[in-house]
């Protein structure tokens, strides 16, 4: 009888779902930028997946490389702004990850400039790192931004 009553606890707590991630921070280090919730890999191509490295450690942006964009939260709005423009060409094709040195995004009140270095390494397949890099952000009559950021690149 007790074993009976030992195996229904342990199946009641087998059937508990998983607790949920918490919600990315609104505001990193007191910024109107915040942190965005996990993301997947796009269907094709590279993403960058760039990470704060203020006092707040946090996923900040994820840049694709197709469709061209940059996902950001600003203000606890999660907004994705298309890429505008790319300068340098120092790193536009090194691994065909799809970025250059200097990557331009503008829209919906927004503009962004990301400025990362673009390390591969041997034992990443499909991908690279980002060991530094700066976030840009521009909003008419606000504060620009700088965050220093660093990440990964991901491919499929």
């Amino acid at each position: 009888m007790i074993a009976i009553a030992l195996l229904m606890l342990l199946a009641a707590d087998k059937a508990k779902p998983a607790a949920p991630p918490p919600p990315p921070p609104a505001s990193i280090d007191g910024l109107p930028i915040g942190g965005i919730a996990r993301q997947d890999l796009p269907a094709s191509g590279c993403a960058a997946y760039l990470w704060s490295v203020g006092q707040t450690r946090t996923l900040v942006a994820m840049a694709s490389a197709d469709p061209a964009s940059v996902r950001l939260s600003i203000e606890g709005r999660q907004i994705d702004v298309p890429r505008t423009g790319q300068q340098g060409g120092g790193q536009q094709d090194a691994g065909g990850f799809g970025f250059s040195d200097v990557t331009e995004y503008e829209g919906d009140g927004v503009k962004a400039v990301l400025d990362m270095t673009i390390t591969t390494r041997g034992d990443l397949k499909d991908g690279a790192t980002v060991p530094e890099a700066t976030l840009r952000i521009e909003r008419a009559g606000k504060d620009s931004i700088i965050l220093p950021v660093m990440g990964l690149i991901g491919c499929v």
